[in-house]
């Protein structure tokens, strides 16, 4: 049944943000409000987000104005940053000192590094001989500039425990240790350019890609990235595109050491490998668990373009049977090398071979056999910039038919799951029409798509998955065969039959 179900996200004044599409017709109703709900839910995070930075860089400004001397620096020099700011303070009594600073945490100051509370100073800037008693909490001025800024709550706790509303000022030195990633590269780059803070996580390597403009400051802001970010001792910046042979791409050190081998856990498996050399994807994660998940105990897993491991490795430790091949050497040596770190080498082969001759060497010799088993057969197609075009190498890959009296039933046929970009309005449809030039048949009625993220504006990565019809794995069906064709009648009864 083909759906027709169109939707929008729109914001509070009826401003249209987002449409839905009507989808191809091999994604089903439920799917498409559970994809809508999960872009809403998405949207909606990066809505929060980015208002939350805007909040945070609006308190930051309002309250450190950074020296002009700065602006334009190329080597980063931390004592140029220092400032004296006036800040609000309230004077509170150490008996009450903890309940007092819990009730006013709201509004409290809070800084990497600085002290909320303080001891009070006279005029000449020494200590009060009644330091003892008292102590000063020092106030966010974006919250509160006079008595009467304060919430009700906050109101009520202070007469609760007997401290006067009554606002000082008190001097505090903001230095380069007190300032955020953000607010520093801001008081740093151009007047009204973009400020690049954020980057992927790889282990101790923070990943960016730095545009233009940035890449006069690119010393400087990796090495803000490393004092700003606990953990990360090398910041790499991508200076190519993605290798489509290997998956990887060069990338120049900006800051800290070059050890390229990181450590990185991802859903409770551990995987190592030179990340100069192979390809990883931190915002794959989901993603991974999701396929993982699909898979029972005595699968079969035949991954295609398997990297370093990251379907294969869970897959093994889920008790299924893999098949995992790679072109890159430094992949695959990474790939045996994590089974083996992850003790599932037993059940992993692995292969260092293009990704058409693994299909129709090692896949297309052990399939036979493995679909006159009960168990499932998953494929698994993770290069989103060609593996559509591998579907090709299925064609005929078991040759004629061997007995057309057999019912289908007894076929046990693989499930595949192949990836792709996609840059059209429909992203679903492409797909799913792209996936079916490469078979030669259609999918209508017999496919899901998956949206697995937002790759960049108008660009999205996606999973078509399948059953890989009869008519693709044996010749007899696939001599120039239209697409646009009804399955044939015996596909069609097989299919009422197992619904």
């Amino acid at each position: 049944m083909t759906s027709s179900l169109s939707l929008s996200l729109t914001n509070r004044s009826g401003r249209l943000l987002f449409l839905f599409p009507k989808h191809h017709s091999c994604v089903s109703v439920s799917q498409n409000l559970n994809q809508f709900a999960r872009i809403s839910l998405q949207f909606s995070s990066v809505v929060h987000s980015q208002k939350a930075m805007t909040d945070h860089l609006q308190t930051d400004l309002g309250l450190y104005k950074p020296p002009q001397t700065v602006r334009g620096m190329t080597e980063l020099d931390r004592t140029a940053f220092s400032q004296t700011v006036s800040v609000p303070a309230i004077r509170i009594p150490t008996k009450v000192l903890n309940k007092v600073v819990k009730s006013l945490k709201k509004v409290a100051l809070q800084r990497p590094g600085l002290k909320r509370v303080v001891e009070e100073h006279n005029e000449d800037g020494n200590k009060d001989s009644s330091q003892g008693e008292h102590r000063l909490l020092l106030l966010d001025p974006n919250n509160i500039t006079s008595t009467d800024s304060f919430g009700s709550e906050e109101a009520e706790a202070l007469k609760a425990y007997g401290v006067p509303q009554e606002i000082q000022k008190y001097q505090v030195k903001l230095t380069y240790e007190n300032l955020k990633s953000e607010e520093i590269l801001r008081a740093v780059l151009p007047e009204g350019q973009d400020v690049t803070s954020g980057f992927s996580r790889v282990g101790h390597i923070a990943h960016m890609n730095l545009r233009d403009h940035q890449l006069p400051y690119r010393k400087l802001i990796g090495q803000v990235i490393i004092d700003k970010n606990p953990g990360v001792t090398c910041v790499v910046n991508k200076t190519n595109t993605i290798d489509s042979t290997y998956r990887n791409f060069q990338m120049e050190v900006l800051a800290g050491e070059s050890n390229m081998v990181a450590k990185v856990r991802e859903n409770a498996v551990l995987y190592e490998f030179d990340f100069s050399l192979v390809y990883w994807n931190p915002r794959l994660s989901t993603e991974h668990e999701r396929i993982v998940s699909l898979l029972q105990r005595g699968d079969t897993v035949v991954d295609v373009f398997a990297g370093v491991g990251p379907f294969a490795i869970p897959a093994a430790r889920r008790g299924c049977e893999v098949l995992a091949n790679d072109l890159n050497p430094e992949s695959f040596r990474w790939l045996q090398h994590n089974a083996k770190l992850n003790k599932v080498d037993r059940k992993i082969t692995s292969f260092n071979m293009d990704g058409r001759d693994f299909i129709r060497g090692p896949v297309r010799e052990r399939l036979p056999s493995l679909m006159k088993g009960s168990q499932k057969i998953h494929v698994v197609m993770n290069l989103p910039a060609l593996a559509l075009e591998f579907l090709d190498a299925f064609r005929g890959l078991l040759g004629p038919e061997p007995d057309q009296s057999l019912s289908c039933l007894d076929d046990n046929l693989p499930q595949v799951h192949c990836y792709g970009f996609s840059k059209e309005d429909d992203t679903q449809r492409d797909v799913v029409e792209r996936a079916e030039a490469s078979l030669k048949i259609s999918l209508r009625g017999q496919c899901s798509v998956h949206l697995v993220r937002n790759v960049a504006p108008n660009k999205e990565m996606m999973c078509v998955s399948f059953t890989l019809p009869r008519g693709v794995l044996y010749s007899t069906h696939t001599q120039d065969r239209d697409i646009s064709e009804e399955p044939c009648p015996k596909k069609q009864k097989c299919e009422d039959l197992t619904d």
